[in-house]
């Protein structure tokens, strides 16, 4: 955080300044070890062990938050006797489905739902990155549960999760992650002492957890200990994600993912949504406790705000406009298309595939076998150049005067130089001034983008075609201003807030919205942020003049509401946990909930309400239930559906690892996604053969002075001069192990590529010993590619394509590597060094299905089950 995020990193300080105590993981000693008060080293892909092994600790001393965990998650509920759990199963669950690698879920269910409850085919849901979808809101799941609340029933959450993690050690994490279980322990005990009526601690992780073919359950593992601790919803606790740069936040908000709309409504299915009724239906899931049972309201809002009053009841306010996903089309599947010849043209806005994307070489392969590019950029980034300037021109892959790709580049204006909102990690939307004009053609992304809609529209003006309707219809009518004509993001800003269709009066609130078409709205959860016409996002009144919470500093969503689920932070009678906690409570006095921050719950709705027995939507959240947009009202330690790789973290082994899984005979995620291309080569890993020819781990992160793939801050010279070169982090050890001189060159090969960097020998990575041996790991920055003021190879280049299941990000913080002194071999004895490897190693491609490894026998797998 402190090399990545050092704005937001003072506040750490600041914590410790006041007593708070810091601990810092992570495979380098960064700027923030050397500010923490302990430093734990692991190895890159482990964190499930580690985490786990904390699970297993307040578990096994009973150090959980006993009152809030019974009242405010699911450790009580019972499910089916159907399940059957990891430990059972050698590293699977029950319900694994071999031919396609996932699984069928209905054996997850609570006791007493129904079979049909999970109707969802699972590969369609790994394909379209369903899990997504539930960002923010649960996934599908009955009201009403069969409960334990003393926790001894053998097939509660508790219980389960108690038997779930039973085998994750403080031995066991010395063993997976190559912490010493000295550290393990300090870190555990810390942790846990933040917990109960008067003690809360913050969780703070950055993408680094999410780039994993596990990642999503990296967070959910952080997760589960936060809810065992009581440290979810209130004041000094929660989970912290540190986002790649500022409106990462922003760009899943108002989404420019594949399977996403605006707030979190999942993009419709041509085969599962034909209809608004089957789609809102599949979001609502009526019969449903929680907020999400206003599904219609928010989709109809939506579908108002694209189509205006073209938008009406009798044509299912345009639903049949919407696009429709028929698979996947996220970024990965869409480079390997572009190989394949099934992608004509490529619009690419603030991204750089050409060294920011894993696989660098696919995306340049890709990318120079489309009929046109548009790349709009401050500067003529590798994604522009790829075609005359990228490592393929050397090797003779890619030939200038032979590319069929016509690159349009257009000059973009930069964060100063445009008006608009950020929205912060924080969920807070701040609205930015524009503080100079952009030069020359340079425009911001509105102007493109409004005026690209305009010159299209009119071109299809006299079309009679009915599939130019949907672009004909749209309400297109942003006001603008200046001499570019440039369009009003407040207006834009408005239409997102949402209005009053009949006096255009801004609504206050999403509980305003209806869903008649009376309503016009553009994201439901950003709703109020221009209420009263006033841009809320604007607001900076100094802290010194309101609350600790400072409301009026920005505008956070939903309802600027600053700590979600913050009924947790009272107890079930709606008392504070402690008057040093106290932070959201009920005023029987007024019958109401008030406190420093808006109430996350019904205003009036009083802690002792309870739901009629067919109670749903709102209706069916109980008094006592926080947790308002979850299906039974809980937090979820255990996921009984809409997780596709299980309803608890297990460790699985990163897709590539130089050890064998010390807990479970299978190796890796077997739900992983995969794609089966000749491109998309596979360094091997136990149980397979040859995985000595890839003997080291390799992990990359940012450096303060460079910002992501490196297109703005390498053309930047003082940032450039401060880091002018691409380098590479080495142990003393395994620098005397290879022969690596300190400041001399180096070269990394995998199946994919090899790059060089200079070597810088450091004491920063340490070997750890793992399951008996000795492992070295070597750390790179991302930052660098051939254009720019400053040069040097990408460290994407070194990583195949291989993704989460269920959010289809890449594993890109862990592969294995050679390491090699000296500078890389050109042309094409790069090539042959690369092929040599494969063939050294196997040639691997990945399969699918993904290999299943629980049927190999191992004796060290066998004696931990």
């Amino acid at each position: 955080m402190a090399e990545a995020h050092p704005v937001g990193f003072q506040w750490v300080m600041e914590a410790k300044r006041r007593g708070a105590k810091v601990f810092h993981v992570d495979p380098r000693f960064t700027r923030t070890s050397a500010l923490a008060d302990s430093y734990l080293p692991i190895r890159a892909g482990t964190d499930i062990a580690l985490l786990g092994g904390v699970v297993r600790y307040i578990l096994d001393n009973e150090l959980d938050f006993r009152e809030y965990v019974v009242a405010y998650t699911n450790a009580a509920t019972i499910v089916t006797e159907e399940y059957a759990d990891t430990e059972d199963m050698h590293g699977l669950f029950s319900g694994f489905n071999d031919d396609n690698a996932t699984y069928d879920q209905a054996s997850w269910r609570y006791e007493g739902h129904p079979q049909d409850q999970a109707t969802r085919d699972s590969e369609t849901q790994r394909e379209t990155a369903a899990g997504l979808e539930h960002e923010s809101h649960g996934a599908p799941v009955g009201g009403e549960t069969e409960r334990d609340e003393t926790l001894q029933h053998p097939r509660c959450v508790y219980q389960i999760l108690k038997r779930h993690f039973s085998r994750y050690t403080p031995e066991m994490v010395e063993r997976v992650c190559g912490i010493p279980q000295e550290k393990f322990l300090e870190l555990a005990q810390a942790w846990t002492e933040n917990s109960g009526r008067e003690r809360t601690g913050m969780l703070v992780y950055s993408v680094g957890w999410t780039q994993h073919s596990v990642g999503v359950q990296y967070i959910r593992t952080g997760a589960i200990i936060q809810l065992l601790l009581g440290n979810v919803g209130r004041p000094g606790g929660g989970v912290m994600a540190l986002r790649g740069h500022a409106s990462i936040q922003g760009s899943t908000d108002i989404p420019t993912l594949f399977n996403l709309l605006p707030g979190y409504l999942p993009m419709p299915h041509h085969a599962e949504h034909p209809t608004l009724d089957k789609w809102v239906d599949s979001i609502a899931h009526p019969g449903q406790k929680g907020f999400w049972g206003n599904a219609r309201t928010y989709g109809v809002n939506l579908l108002k705000a694209y189509w205006g009053d073209a938008a009406t009841a009798e044509n299912d306010y345009c639903y049949g406009y919407m696009p429709r996903m028929t698979g996947d089309h996220g970024t990965y599947q869409q480079v390997l298309n572009m190989i394949d010849g099934k992608i004509k043209g490529y619009f690419l806005l603030g991204q750089n595939p050409a060294v920011g994307s894993a696989h660098g070489r696919a995306q340049r392969l890709g990318m120079a076998n489309l009929d046109w590019l548009v790349v709009r950029d401050l500067f003529m980034i590798e994604s522009a150049t790829f075609w005359q300037n990228a490592p393929e021109i050397e090797t003779g892959e890619i030939a200038p005067e032979k590319c069929r790709t016509e690159v349009f580049f257009l000059p973009a204006a930069s964060h100063v130089e445009k008006e608009g909102t950020f929205t912060q990690t924080q969920r807070l939307l701040q609205w930015r001034e524009k503080a100079v004009e952009p030069p020359g053609d340079a425009r911001s992304e509105l102007w493109f983008f409004y005026h690209l809609g305009r010159i299209i529209r009119e071109r299809l003006a006299t079309s009679t075609k009915p599939r130019d309707r949907a672009l004909l219809d749209l309400a297109w009518d942003y006001p603008t201003h200046g001499p570019h004509v440039e369009p009003s993001a407040e207006a834009v800003l408005r239409e997102i807030n949402g209005y009053d269709v009949a006096t255009g009066r801004p609504l206050a609130s999403f509980t305003e919205m209806k869903d008649d078409g009376s309503t016009v709205g553009g994201c439901w959860i950003y709703t109020g942020v221009y209420a009263d016409g006033v841009n809320q996002a604007a607001r900076r009144k100094p802290g010194s003049e309101q609350s600790l919470v400072a409301p009026e500093w920005g505008w956070a969503w939903p309802a600027n509401r600053r700590i979600l689920y913050n009924r947790a932070s009272a107890d079930p009678d709606g008392n504070p946990w402690s008057e040093r906690k106290r932070y959201v409570w009920w005023d029987a006095d007024k019958s109401e909930w008030t406190g420093y921050d808006v109430p996350d719950f019904e205003k009036t709705k009083p802690p002792s309400y309870r739901p009629a027995h067919d109670a749903s939507g709102v209706a069916g959240i109980a008094g006592d239930d926080p947790f308002i947009l979850q299906g039974d009202g809980k937090g979820w330690l255990y996921a009984p559906t809409g997780v596709l790789d299980g309803p608890m973290p297990t460790h699985y082994e990163p897709v590539e690892s130089p050890v064998r899984n010390p807990l479970y005979r299978q190796q890796a995620n077997p739900t992983r996604k995969v794609y089966t291309h000749p491109i998309n080569t596979l360094n091997p890993s136990p149980p397979q053969e040859h995985s000595h020819v890839f003997p080291y781990v390799f992990t990359v992160s940012r450096l303060t002075e460079h910002h992501t793939a490196g297109g703005m801050s390498r053309n930047v010279s003082p940032l450039a001069e401060l880091q002018p070169e691409m380098f590479v982090e080495v142990s003393p050890e395994l620098a005397a192990l290879r022969g690596l001189s300190h400041l001399g060159w180096a070269h990394l090969v995998t199946s994919r590529a090899a790059v060089e960097a200079k070597v810088l020998v450091t004491d920063r990575v340490t070997p750890l010993r793992v399951d008996g041996r000795i492992i070295h790991q070597v750390w790179l920055p991302y930052h660098f590619g051939y254009e720019g003021l400053v040069t040097g190879d990408s460290a994407n280049d070194l990583f195949g394509i291989t993704l989460d299941p269920n959010v289809l990000i890449q594993e890109s913080k862990v592969g294995t590597c050679d390491v090699r002194p000296g500078r890389r071999p050109r042309g094409q004895d790069l090539l042959d060094l690369v092929v040599d490897y494969r063939r050294r190693s196997g040639n691997l491609v990945h399969r699918y299905p993904p290999m299943v490894t629980t049927d190999v026998a191992d004796s060290s797998s066998d004696q931990e089950a």
